[in-house]
């Protein structure tokens, strides 16, 4: 069976972002969704009140037994709040399917600006995930954060992709919502390739909570069903946009995507 992706981040009590958004997008999408949490916070549209991660021997165990039983044929990595639970995300996935194609979302800042990461955990992510990302989405503020480049690289897109490539990443689609203009512009490059460009017109809207999470978890189903990698983004992109334009208006701050948008009479 194709299309089995296990998503391994933290849970977002909202519903618009992290394991409820990639739950919610690999199902619209046709795959099929396995989870290992690896955080749960408290948190709405307006921000993240609270934080608790999982010990790391559990987080292990979820990722062993969906993976003895069930098999994957892509992982989503999100959320990663600390050191230990990175070590023990990255051993269990080399001892346990070593081959399965990773998409690495490296999530280290809530949409309302709360930090998710530590700089230890940063530090981390580059030496043991990094490597090991089939590919690796950043946004422009996480992609300067992983480079540690001393200089506002936010219009050199082209330095931060050939940086982040020297880091191990088979490919990185550097995602382009940060910067201003009326277009919203993503880079893509993979190794031995020239870089592609992909764009759409930016739409007017606080409806953007979950974006992120909700454009890997399309990636990785895409790559999970047999799609090449420049396929997957191109629905993915698509899905993540006609999403944002039927978003239900919930909550008071950075509202929800309509991951459902898909599903007839939703």
């Amino acid at each position: 069976m194709k299309g089995r992706v296990l998503i391994i981040a933290g849970s977002d009590s909202g519903g618009g972002a992290g394991i409820q958004a990639d739950i919610k997008t690999v199902t619209a999408l046709g795959g099929f969704a396995m989870t290992a949490i690896t955080a749960i916070t408290a948190q709405n549209t307006r921000g993240v009140a609270a934080v608790h991660d999982i010990p790391p021997l559990v987080v292990a165990e979820q990722i062993k037994v969906t993976m003895d039983d069930l098999g994957a044929d892509c992982i989503k990595v999100g959320m990663l709040s600390n050191p230990s639970i990175i070590d023990v995300v990255h051993k269990t996935l080399q001892q346990e399917v070593p081959e399965v194609p990773i998409v690495l979302d490296p999530v280290m800042i809530a949409k309302g600006g709360a930090s998710l990461l530590t700089n230890e955990a940063v530090d981390s992510l580059k030496e043991l995930l990094l490597p090991k990302a089939f590919l690796l989405t950043p946004n422009i503020p996480e992609a300067i954060a992983l480079s540690q480049l001393e200089r506002d690289l936010t219009d050199d897109s082209e330095l931060l992709l050939n940086v982040l490539l020297g880091m191990g990443s088979n490919a990185i689609l550097l995602k382009g919502g940060h910067r201003e203009g009326d277009l919203i512009v993503d880079f893509f490059q993979e190794h031995g390739r020239n870089v592609m460009r992909f764009e759409n017109p930016r739409i007017q809207t606080n409806d953007t909570h979950g974006t992120g999470c909700t454009l890997a978890s399309a990636i990785a189903t895409g790559i999970s069903q047999s799609l090449t990698l420049e396929q997957s983004i191109i629905r993915a992109r698509k899905y993540v946009y006609e999403a944002i334009m039927a978003a239900p208006g919930l909550g008071e701050g950075h509202g929800p995507l309509n991951h459902g948008h898909l599903i007839p009479n939703y």
